[in-house]
């Protein structure tokens, strides 16, 4: 199946281009640059696109982006440092932000003629991105059957739905993701800082999963930290 992944450049992102590379035919990854203040992770995107042999379609929206205010990722708000599950970490979330990339990726697939798109979002994200849930995921491909009645029936394919990051980590390393050339950290500083949720989350992934992490954190311990204090509050 023609299928185009919208990719950010980063873990989750590029492991699903590799397994639509693999288990179907991928025609291209779409970026956005949506006025991100880690927007470095776009770099990781086009090389993902070169060392697959497809096209990396950057769409800039970044006159949007400036207007969804009130985010740690687009606004001057500091990024939380934490465990990814914390409710600080809902200051990361940018309102509208998959609605608004997915419509556009639907419309490039339906005029390019690609069979399906496909995101990576997992079951990490649920508890703080409402546009990440499986209920936004099985409306929204409802309504762009709607929107494209007639003219194609286009599936969104998010087979990373109801995983964990860290199965993430391990469908990668059985597909050969080179995840050194992924970008996770929010504060898009020189190396990833190991201290925001996202740095957190990555390390604690590669954890569980059993699998070496390559990257190069500015605060590499501090993911325990991050995760036992985390586990201790929900013991207590």
């Amino acid at each position: 199946m023609k299928t185009t992944v919208t990719c950010s450049g980063g873990l989750d992102s590029v492991t699903l281009a590799y397994k639509v590379a693999r288990e179907r035919q991928l025609m291209g990854l779409v970026s956005f640059d949506y006025a991100q203040r880690h927007k470095k992770e776009l770099v990781f995107a086009q090389k993902c696109a070169e060392d697959l042999g497809v096209p990396h379609t950057l769409i800039d929206i970044s006159h949007v982006g400036a207007q969804l205010t009130g985010s740690a990722l687009t606004d001057d708000i500091d990024v939380p440092e934490g465990h990814y599950a914390q409710e600080s970490m809902t200051a990361t979330f940018v309102p509208n932000r998959n609605a608004i990339m997915l419509s556009i990726s639907y419309g490039v697939a339906q005029a390019q003629g690609v069979q399906a798109v496909a995101t990576a979002v997992h079951h990490g994200d649920h508890y703080i991105y409402p546009d990440c849930r499986p209920d936004f995921i099985k409306s929204f491909e409802a309504m762009q059957y709607c929107a494209l009645e007639g003219l194609a029936e286009i599936p969104l394919y998010t087979p990373f739905l109801n995983k964990s990051k860290a199965d993430i980590v391990a469908e990668g390393e059985r597909l050969g993701v080179p995840f050194s050339q992924t970008w996770s950290c929010y504060k898009g500083g020189e190396v990833h800082c190991g201290r925001c949720g996202t740095c957190v989350e990555r390390r604690e992934a590669f954890d569980l999963a059993g699998v070496h992490d390559p990257t190069e954190y500015a605060d590499p311990l501090y993911w325990k930290q991050a995760v036992d204090k985390e586990t201790s509050g929900k013991v207590a």
